[in-house]
This record gives structure tokens, sequence and C-alpha cells, in this order.
């Protein structure tokens, strides 16, 4: 019988509170809230090197009527960030637990970076991650793919088109032992001129999301999915064309 399909507009890079670089008022319940009014029916939460935030958001959209995907958006060895996602916040822990033991205990400074804070469900605090959370782990961009297949994880290479923290940035090429998924690119980019200014990036699915750091950004940049129901295993196949799952990047 054949599956029915459903268009989704999913924002698969959104922060919390949790990472210092983002706004304090990005809750739990204010990142779900602003993706329903802005029409999403997926989004991913892929806070700095960190999951800690991600049940609270998944409650929150569960709660709400929109489906999230526990992620982490990981700085890898070479400075370059990547987004790893998950279908359950366990694994999206586990991914957390390699990253903490190759990253150097250094204390955050909240005055420098601000605060790293968790939250429950209700957006109340229950707590800060001490370690700082912007500071790369001795995890190599292939490892850390790697890694995150192992735990059943999609693997996208993030914001490819700015001058800081992407793979094209810091290595000066998209790795093709990393294996990505698919590659992210800004609002300020179009699909046609990524694959012209970055050699190899032809080859790859390419996305769009917010990167969001303040629940008013969610939704500022997303992709339309075709999806039989809004899971990592649809989403790759959606990237590779498969059973009529399909991405629009408009």
């Amino acid at each position: 019988m054949t599956e029915e399909l459903e268009r989704i507009a999913a924002d698969l890079h959104t922060h919390t509170a949790l990472s210092p670089c983002a706004e304090r008022s990005a809750t739990p319940p204010a990142i779900v809230k602003a993706a329903l009014e802005r029409g999403l029916g997926l989004i991913a939460v892929t806070d700095h090197n960190t999951a800690g935030n991600a049940a609270a958001v998944v409650r929150c959209g569960e709660i709400a009527g929109l489906k999230v995907l526990p992620g982490i958006e990981v700085t890898t060895r070479e400075e370059a960030h990547v987004v790893c996602l998950f279908d359950d916040v366990e694994s999206a822990l586990k991914l957390e637990d390699a990253i903490s033991a190759a990253s150097p205990a250094i204390p955050n400074d909240a005055s420098l970076f601000g605060r790293q804070v968790l939250m429950n469900d209700l957006g109340e605090e229950t707590g800060e991650i001490e370690r700082m959370l912007l500071m790369a782990s001795d995890i190599s961009v292939e490892r850390l793919a790697e890694l995150a297949r192992e735990l059943g994880g999609l693997v996208v290479a993030a914001h490819i088109d700015r001058s800081a923290n992407s793979v094209v940035s810091n290595l000066g090429f998209i790795p093709e032992s990393a294996r990505f998924d698919a590659l992210e690119i800004t609002a300020n980019t179009t699909k046609e001129e990524a694959a012209e200014r970055f050699p190899g990036a032809e080859r790859y699915p390419l996305i769009r999301s917010s990167d969001a750091h303040a629940p008013e950004q969610v939704g500022d940049a997303f992709t339309l999915f075709l999806l039989a129901r809004p899971t990592t295993a649809e989403i790759r196949s959606a990237l590779r064309g498969e059973c009529g799952r399909e991405y629009l990047v408009e």
C-alpha cells in the first residue's frame, strides 16, 4: 500500500538559551510557539555541543503538536560546525557524552560569553552547564560523522556559506570522507549560488535553516519536505529523492 505523503516545513537548526550566544528569551516553550506561528511542522533543537535542553523542547512540541528532533551543533577539531540530528533524546545525549569527553574542561565565563541555561518544558531554569560550550572538541569532522551515524543520526555541514566556523571556511573544501547527508545554507544564499561558489557542493543536497538564536528568528529560513512522517529516516529518503520523498528549498 502506498503511504500518504505530507508537505512539512522544517527548520532543522535552532538554539535555546543553553547556547551561550543565544538570547535568554529562547526558552523551550518560546521556541515551539514561534515555530507554530511561522507555520512550521518540524524543527530541530541544536544547541552548541550539548543536548541538555533537547528533552524539554521535545516535550513542549508534543504538548503543542509540533514535531521536534533532538540534535547538537558540534564544533569539531577543525572548529567547523556540524549539525547532528536524531529521533530520540538518548542518542543525542550519547553523542554529547563523546563530545564532552573530547573537550577541554574549561569553565564558562558568563560575563564574556553569556550564561548556559538548562530549562524545563515550562521555560523555568533548572541549572547551568559549567563547561564552556563554545570550545572545539578534539573530534575531527570525519570521526564526528561516524559517531553520529553509529547512533542513527543525520549529519549536516552547517552554514557552509558563512565566513567562519563552516567546513568550507575552516578546511577550504567539503571533505567527501565525511559523507554528509546534506549541506546547510543560510537565507542569504541560493542553491545555485552555493553550487557555483563552493566546489563539490553540487554533489550534495542543499537545505536551508535559520540557525535561530532567538524565538523571533525561528523559521526565518526553512526547507520543505514531502514525507510520510517527520523522522530522520524519512528526511534522509527525501534528501536522496527515494520513494516519492522530496525536499525543496525556495
